[in-house]
């Protein structure tokens, strides 16, 4: 089993990769000065340039909510991956392979090889039941429903689209070759424990449609019976690898198909996915048997600034609707636009698209109803808009929602209607809403200390410790923040090109982390051009007051009567002179 991934290699991966490349890839980024600007991903904030990226230190920093970090962290908090798999991906980029160290285990290591296993477990049962599509003895009947479908080849390629059998242990003979594979198979999902012992598989005579994260793995899979067997869906359980609230069906397929996502179509099933591609309609995904959650609101506006939501237009559909707007409020910024699609009755997309055609369904998500019309059409079917107090119980309902909202252009033109609706004056409202909340600022100065402001110009240029000779009294000198100093300079003075952002890496997890990140933010109030005087200038008078105390205590020591050895004696004279030229 391999191990950990080597740190050196870590490190050349992050000093050869461009950050700049990687976000803007995810984001749209704006030059501005030296850096590089856009709205933060990390929070519900509508300023487009509070988020910095900047290309010399290698580093990401939101001067609203204070996040920060390299291209590793971005890649995992913006991703939602762990860090082993945020350097397969940089990794990957640069097409090399990740090296592994044959010795030295930690959990975290294994943990990880584990996924790994996972993920080529996945791959190769999705490439079995590809072949039984095609060769099980059953393939012809899943092939006749494909096509009753209305599904070509080519589609049901480009979704990996497959065939489990109906036996109770085709995959476990395939692939449970031994107990740690028959666990492993367990473990994702694939096959159930027997209380008695042994397993038997998850998933027979289905139509199994695998289901692919954002780096197209897959890692579960939704499974349809061929007539009308309950249950008609069967998906994944949660698994280490796969969490359905947190995935979507297609939206890497969505992302393959087209870098810059104009708009993204959520619907319900599986197979309304697939028949919207067969219809060259490739911006559609599909919630895994959940409701539409925070976790999905914020993925998808981080590929798109527009999101329609498609339900049935009965009671239920709409229900669900309602549901996917109150988890989405948090999330709806300015530059934001999230919609509501209404299908006609006993229609889904699949029925619809085949029915009607491509033209008549896009006309109806260009006609999707907006998210501020929903909300209060939803609210005023529960009120009698004739009597005062209706009109009081319209605001107890439509304010805690309105307070969900980020503050923004968008809230203020939702409490504008509201006001409208209730017939009142604006400061009315203003006394029933509490304030909107905004995200607290961080400070831009901290008590600035020799040593603070030491740490923090070595972080945000570590370049200029290259080289830089050893100071061996530093070793010697007790004061608080020293040891720290010393390990940034020793990894400093021996890495040329060294940018902030590879530095850090260096503390990840690692208590000082936090410490470290905010130096490395600070505004320290000096000027660029003066790091270097100033840095130098600190380190000399750290020298300056260790020479000081150590006269000072070889001194103190005359005075009391003890004799000076010849080490010492010599050393004192040497300070002493050293002093003088100081």
């Amino acid at each position: 089993m391999a191990g950990r991934i080597p740190k050196n290699f870590i490190d050349d991966l992050i000093s050869r990769t461009d950050i700049v490349d990687v976000i803007d890839s995810r984001l749209k980024l704006k030059k501005k000065g030296k850096s590089y600007r856009a709205r933060c991903p990390f929070h519900n904030g509508n300023n487009d340039s509070t988020f910095s990226v900047s290309p010399d230190q290698q580093f990401y920093h939101c001067f609203n909510c204070g996040v920060s970090g390299n291209v590793v962290s971005f890649l995992m908090d913006y991703d939602g991956i762990e860090f082993v798999d945020a350097v397969e991906v940089l990794a990957e980029q640069l097409s090399i392979e990740v090296p592994r160290e044959e010795s030295g285990h930690t959990q975290p290591a294994t943990t990880y090889v584990d996924r790994k296993d996972l993920y080529q477990l996945m791959a190769d049962i999705t490439r079995f039941y590809q072949q039984q599509l095609r060769t099980h003895k059953h393939s012809e009947k899943v092939i006749n429903y494909l096509k009753s479908r209305g599904l070509s080849g080519e589609t049901t390629k480009h979704f990996q689209i497959g065939y489990a059998p109906d036996g109770w242990d085709e995959v476990r003979k395939k692939f449970a070759i031994n107990k740690q594979l028959e666990q492993q198979l367990i473990d994702a999902g694939m096959l159930i424990s027997k209380d008695s012992g042994g397993s038997y598989d998850r998933f027979r005579d289905r139509l199994m449609f695998p289901i692919v994260d954002r780096r197209g793995r897959v890692i579960g899979f939704g499974g349809r019976v061929f007539d009308d067997t309950t249950p008609k869906y069967l998906n994944s359980p949660e698994t280490p690898i796969f969490h359905k609230g947190k995935e979507l069906y297609g939206l890497y397929q969505v992302k393959q198909h087209e870098k810059d996502v104009k708009r993204i179509l959520v619907v319900e099933g599986y197979m309304d996915v697939v028949a919207l591609g067969q219809f060259d309609i490739h911006y559609a995904v599909a919630s895994l048997g959940t409701a539409t959650t925070p976790d999905h609101i914020q993925l998808l506006f981080r590929q798109t600034s527009e999101v329609i939501c498609c339900f049935d237009g009965d009671s239920a559909g709409r229900t669900a609707a309602w549901r996917a707007l109150e988890n989405a409020l948090p999330s709806i910024q300015d530059g934001r636009t999230l919609r509501f699609m209404f299908l006609p009755d006993g229609e889904d997309p699949d029925s619809l698209v085949q029915k009607e055609g491509k033209a008549f369904f896009e006309k109806l998500v260009d006609q999707a109803m907006p998210l501020s019309d929903f909300l209060y059409q939803h609210l005023l079917t529960q009120v009698d808009m004739r009597s005062a107090d209706s009109k009081s119980k319209l605001a107890q309902l439509a304010i805690p929602l309105l307070t969900k909202l980020p503050d923004s252009v968008f809230r203020q033109m939702m409490e504008t209607r509201l006001i409208s609706l209730l017939g009142i004056e604006k400061e009315g409202l203003k006394k029933l809403l509490p304030a909107p909340t905004k995200l607290e600022k961080r400070p831009t100065s901290k008590k600035i200390t020799p040593m603070r402001l030491a740490i923090s110009l070595l972080l945000q240029n570590p370049q200029m410790a290259y080289q830089l000779d050893e100071i061996p009294e530093f070793k010697e000198m007790q004061i608080p923040g020293l040891t720290l100093l010393n390990s940034l300079l020793e990894i400093c003075r021996d890495t040329p090109h060294l940018s902030t952002g590879l530095l850090l890496e260096h503390w990840r997890e690692q208590p000082q982390e936090k410490q470290l990140i905010a130096l490395a933010t600070w505004n320290n109030q000096v000027q660029e051009d003066k790091y270097e005087q100033v840095f130098f200038d600190i380190l000399d008078n750290f020298l300056s007051l260790h020479l000081t105390q150590r006269i000072e205590f070889l001194k103190q020591k005359s005075r009391q009567g003890e004799v000076l050895t010849t080490e010492e004696t010599v050393q004192l004279a040497q300070l002493l002179k050293e002093q003088k030229q100081h």
